[in-house]
């Protein structure tokens, strides 16, 4: 059904371009305006294409954008008909607005080819539909309009995001695709928060933002402390590799059915002026309004202490700090930092946090529950090997734990048996202890 209807909106589209270029040219033709050729009806339930235009009220001129934006996706053989010669200057007519597509081969349209579509050399009515799109609450954002720096509002190109072409297209919700435009990943977990091991005031910290989540909007509005209450969340986690920071933020994206992206930070960090800020802006931009949870690991690399105003760099660097600090308040979602030690990040970022939760290292009661939950039931200890006293003696995080087990667990079915003996316990024991630059007495 949503093909349908996009196939005879396309139709729409090719016949309104048609008279657009029989009236431009004087050739005969009934009819005076595009106008004239009224799009199919709208209706609720003939697919989401249909269903946006519906919810979003979009009318005659919107309908011609948004079906024109996607023609290089759909009908690419439509725009054809603006890829002819202006015999006197033996170049494309450049009131037809389309730009050369370098990746397909074909045309991309841009606003200026929805100006000529819609309004052909009228200078008027040209002007108060540049002036309508680039006020127009969808139409103006990156969401459906790739803007060209240094260049005049007519070359900004029709170019749907990605989110777009799988809402409307496909039907499909919208994961993004990791790339140096949007450099996270989605993390999940299909475990529970009964197999998170912390200490009872850290749980309880960590359910405060849990209830955030589900009353932060209720609260500023039904209370009306929108005003005064941001609509975003900062939380910082700290502490030692693998206490359950990644973990935590996983639980909470699937506690509260929100998708939980942590940012690659080696591909937003930068040392060229000015690439780190525009790099991060992808992230945010991207982010913004889809109730996702932004998780940046190892956090301190990113949002680390400021300078000391030595040179330029210096100076630059610290206005990149602070350009920092505004994106994360403004977010209207939930941001969690992470980084093995608070004393890391920057004191103007840590005094913004609603709050700062810290993860320590477990007690021996607490690393022995890892042991014992972190082995498979199907696993039987030889004789000598008491997982409480391993608790007691080894210091570890559940992160390291669990790469214990996962040793000394191949260990067992290489020798086609499962019994995990101390020996290989210990040896994997010995391994964490090295990656930390200890020594296993």
């Amino acid at each position: 059904m949503n093909g349908t209807f996009i196939s005879n909106e396309l139709n729409w589209i090719a016949s309104v371009m048609a008279l657009r270029l029989q009236l431009y040219f004087g050739q005969n033709t009934e009819l005076k305006s595009v106008k004239e050729l009224a799009p199919q009806p709208l209706a609720q339930g003939q697919g989401s294409y249909c269903d946006y235009l519906v919810s979003n009220d979009l009318g005659f001129e919107d309908r011609a954008f948004l079906i024109l934006s996607f023609v290089p996706y759909l009908k690419p053989q439509l725009l054809d008909c603006f890829n002819v010669k202006n015999s006197d200057t033996g170049q494309r007519f450049a009131e037809f607005g389309c730009v050369d597509n370098v990746a397909g081969g074909s045309l991309q349209p841009t606003l200026a080819t929805v100006l000529f579509v819609l309004a052909g050399d009228d200078a008027e009515e040209r002007l108060r539909l540049a002036k309508y799109f680039m006020e127009h609450r969808l139409f103006s954002s990156p969401l459906f309009v790739k803007k060209v720096e240094g260049y005049a509002f007519s070359t900004c190109q029709l170019y749907p995001a990605e989110e777009m072409v799988d809402a409307l297209l496909l039907e499909r919700p919208f994961a993004p695709r990791f790339s140096t435009d949007f450099p996270a990943h989605r993390i999940t977990t299909i475990r529970s928060w009964s197999e998170l091991v912390l200490d009872e005031y850290t749980m309880q910290r960590v359910e405060e933002i849990k209830l955030w989540v589900e009353y932060g909007d209720r609260m500023r509005k039904d209370w009306k402390l929108d005003q005064k209450v941001k609509p975003g969340f900062r939380a910082l986690f700290y502490g030692p590799s693998g206490s359950g920071k990644t973990f935590t933020a996983s639980l909470l994206g699937k506690a509260t059915g929100k998708d939980v992206y942590r940012v690659d930070l080696s591909m937003v960090v930068s040392k060229y002026v000015g690439e780190t800020e525009k790099n991060l802006s992808k992230v945010f931009e991207l982010a913004e309004g889809k109730n996702w949870i932004l998780f940046f690991d190892e956090a301190d690399a990113l949002f680390g202490k400021r300078t000391g105003l030595k040179d330029a760099h210096d100076r630059y660097a610290n206005q990149e700090v602070a350009y920092l600090l505004q994106r994360v308040e403004d977010f209207h979602g939930l941001v969690v930092l992470s980084t093995n030690l608070k004393s890391n990040i920057d004191d103007a970022f840590a005094r913004r946090f609603q709050s700062v939760i810290r993860f320590p290292m477990p007690d021996a009661t607490q690393r022995e529950r890892l042991w014992r939950e972190t082995f498979s039931p199907d696993c039987v200890f030889e004789p000598g090997l008491d997982l409480n006293a391993l608790a007691k003696q080894f210091e570890m995080a559940g992160g390291s734990i669990l790469n214990v087990v996962q040793y000394a667990s191949l260990m067992a079915m290489s020798r086609g048996e499962n019994t995990i003996r101390l020996a290989d316990v210990k040896e994997g024991i010995r391994r964490e202890y090295l990656k930390e630059g200890k020594v296993m007495e």
